[in-house]
């Protein structure tokens, strides 16, 4: 069975700096900065949050389904999503416009600054979600903002069960429709710094937020992550990666686990789990969609 998947394809800049963001800010002069950091890595990459939770369903054996949009540079981005397997069937080619771009730099503390152009993501509210037999969940990620309004009440109106993952996307929205987000959702996932914005907005703390879903997950980064249902929390212990190369599409890989559990039928425990899992393998490696998994030692 499918997953729609909802969010950005994008094309990544990435970029190293030698050095820590910290260093080179002055506390004092925030309200007049002015900083240069010199990169001399760079390389870019396919991303985008829809392109990366693809990619990791897809290595795990799941149907992933992106529903985003490119622009006039994106026949490629298409053409790898078709090599790979994955169904380009709700992606929606423009020539008027670029794929959406994002521009980020990560210092040697894996602190990351990013400047992100939408591009013909603007346009990804003209794809309409339907209800089809073999669609048995969706996900809600980063996106246009009209697109992430009106696919999630495209998503309830179809029954299909879905994830509400706001990510860098949240401070677009008020506490009403956050609110009506949470209430049209099954399951929320955000990380700790989003928790407490969603928190702040809504007026309902995660324990309040995991009565109104089937679910609530705060990602902790190395800490793992926890999971409260029913108004109580379970702490799933991190998986320590082989390595810290790139942290770059970590989130999304464990978002494309968490899906792939869901569909299986697993506990929320169960899918954060592997979902820890997939994130130590894709930071050990860079770039968001260049990881590679081993479903046999997973398992699976």
């Amino acid at each position: 069975m499918a997953a729609v998947i909802c969010g950005s394809l994008a094309f990544d800049t990435i970029m190293t700096f030698g050095g820590r963001f910290a260093d080179q800010i002055l506390p004092d002069q925030l309200h007049i900065l002015n900083v240069s950091f010199l990169v001399p890595e760079m390389r870019r990459d396919f991303g985008g949050c829809a392109g990366n939770i693809a990619y990791s369903l897809n290595a795990l054996g799941g149907q992933a389904l992106p529903m985003a949009t490119v622009g006039n540079d994106g026949a490629d981005y298409v053409a790898r999503l078709r090599e790979l397997g994955i169904g380009t069937e709700f992606v929606r080619e423009l020539s008027d416009t670029y794929t959406a771009q994002c521009f980020i730099t990560t210092d040697l503390a894996n602190n990351q600054i990013t400047a992100f152009h939408p591009g013909a993501m603007q346009q990804a509210h003209l794809t309409k979600i339907e209800a089809r037999p073999d669609i048995r969940l969706g996900i809600i990620s980063p996106d246009g903002r009209d697109a992430m309004l009106e696919h999630a009440a495209q998503f309830k109106v179809a029954g299909i069960p879905f994830v509400f993952d706001p990510g860098q996307g949240l401070p677009m929205f008020n506490g009403d429709e956050l609110t009506r987000f949470i209430e049209q959702s099954d399951w929320v996932t955000v990380n700790d710094y989003e928790a407490r914005m969603l928190s702040d907005r809504t007026g309902w703390s995660s324990a309040e937020i995991s009565r109104r879903v089937q679910g609530l997950v705060v990602t902790l980064g190395a800490q793992g992550c926890e999971v409260w249902v029913k108004g109580e929390c379970t702490v799933v212990p991190a998986v320590v990666p082989t390595g810290i190369v790139d942290p770059t599409g970590c989130g999304d890989a464990w978002r494309g686990a968490l899906l792939f559990g869901l569909e299986k039928g697993w506990s929320l425990v169960d899918c954060a789990a592997l979902g820890n899992r997939i994130g130590a393998l894709k930071i050990a490696v860079r770039g968001p969609q260049n990881y590679q998994v081993d479903r046999e030692a997973l398992g699976l």
